[in-house]
C-alpha cells in the first residue's frame, strides 16, 4: 500500500482523478487544495484512507507543514504528484508583470518547493515516485501563453536533471504532458478580463481567449483515463521518462519535435564548423 501526496485537488481536475485512481488500487491519499471544503463529500466516502489538507502551493511554509502532516499521519510519502498550476494568457511583450511573476511562482517555483519538502523523506526510505505535471505547452511554445510555456519548459528541464540526481536513491521521476483535457482549467477565462498591455497583440490574445472559452467542457481528454495511463506507465518494467497525453497533443508534439530534428540535421555542418580546428 502506497501513500500519495497530490497537489491541486480541484474537483473535476487531474488532482482528483489521480486521487481516485490511487484509491482504486487501495492506496492512501493526501490531497491538497486551496479550497478543501469542496472535497468534503469525496473525503467522507474514503474515511481514514484519505487526508484532505488546505494548501496554497505558493506558500513555502505551508508546504512544509502539509508534508510533515502527511508523513506523520501515514508514515511517509511514496508518490508525489506535482499537479497544482494554471495559465494566464497574454503576449510576451504585453503580459502584465504581476501575471508573469504569478505564473512562475505557481507553475515553477511551487513545484521546486514541494519537491524540496518531499525528497528528504523519500531519500531516507530509499525510494519513491515523483510525477511532475507539465503540459504539451512545455514541449511546444503556445502563442499568447508564452509565460505558461516558459514555466512548463522550466519544469521539463528541472525534471530531466532531477531524474538523474535522485536515481541513486531509488527515486523515479516522470514528466506528464497533457493536451486539452476536460478539466476546469478553462472555466475561469470567461470571467477574467483581458489584461494585455500592448494593443497590437489584442487580436491574438482575444482570439486565444475566445477559443479557450469555446472549448470549455468540450476538450477531448478524459482526466480519469489520463491518470490511469500515468499509473500504467509507472508500472512498466522500463517506465518512460515522459508521457504525452491526448491524441491531438501527441500529434502536435511529435510533429514539432520532428521539425526540430530536421532543422538541426540541416545545420550539422554549421554546428561542427564552430569548433576549433584541432578539436580542443
Amino acid at each position: 500500500m502506497k501513500t500519495w501526496f497530490i497537489t491541486g485537488g480541484t474537483p473535476g481536475g487531474f488532482g482528483l482523478a489521480y486521487a481516485d485512481a490511487a484509491r482504486e488500487r487501495g492506496d492512501r491519499v493526501v490531497l491538497t487544495a486551496r479550497r478543501p471544503h469542496l472535497l468534503d463529500d469525496w473525503a467522507r466516502q474514503h474515511g481514514d484512507a484519505v487526508l484532505v489538507l488546505p494548501l496554497d502551493v505558493t506558500d513555502s511554509a505551508a508546504i512544509r507543514t502539509a508534508v510533515a502532516t502527511a508523513e506523520e499521519r501515514f508514515g511517509g510519502i511514496d508518490v508525489l504528484v506535482n499537479n497544482a498550476g494554471r495559465g494566464w494568457y497574454g503576449s510576451v511583450e504585453g503580459s502584465p508583470d504581476p501575471d508573469v511573476r504569478r505564473s512562475f511562482e505557481l507553475n515553477f517555483f511551487a513545484v521546486v518547493d514541494v519537491l524540496r519538502a518531499v525528497l528528504p523523506g523519500m531519500r531516507a526510505r530509499g525510494g519513491g515516485w515523483i510525477v511532475n505535471m507539465s503540459s504539451v505547452a512545455g514541449l511546444r511554445g503556445v502563442p499568447a501563453f508564452g509565460y505558461y510555456s516558459a514555466a512548463k519548459f522550466a519544469v521539463e528541464g528541472l525534471t530531466e536533471t532531477l531524474r538523474e540526481e535522485v536515481a541513486p536513491f531509488g527515486i523515479r521521476v516522470l514528466a506528464v504532458e497533457p493536451g486539452a483535457f476536460r478539466t476546469s482549467a478553462y472555466a475561469g477565462f470567461a470571467e477574467e478580463p483581458v489584461t494585455e498591455t500592448v494593443d497590437a497583440y489584442l487580436p491574438l490574445v482575444e482570439s486565444v481567449r475566445a477559443s479557450m472559452i469555446e472549448q470549455d467542457g468540450r476538450q477531448p481528454g478524459d482526466p480519469r483515463r489520463g491518470a490511469r495511463a500515468v499509473i500504467a506507465a509507472m508500472e512498466q518494467a522500463d517506465p518512460p521518462h515522459r508521457l504525452v497525453l491526448g491524441a491531438a497533443g501527441h500529434d502536435a508534439v511529435t510533429g514539432h519535435l520532428g521539425a526540430v530534428l530536421a532543422e538541426l540535421a540541416g545545420q550539422r555542418e554549421v554546428a561542427y564548423g564552430a569548433d576549433l580546428p584541432d578539436g580542443r
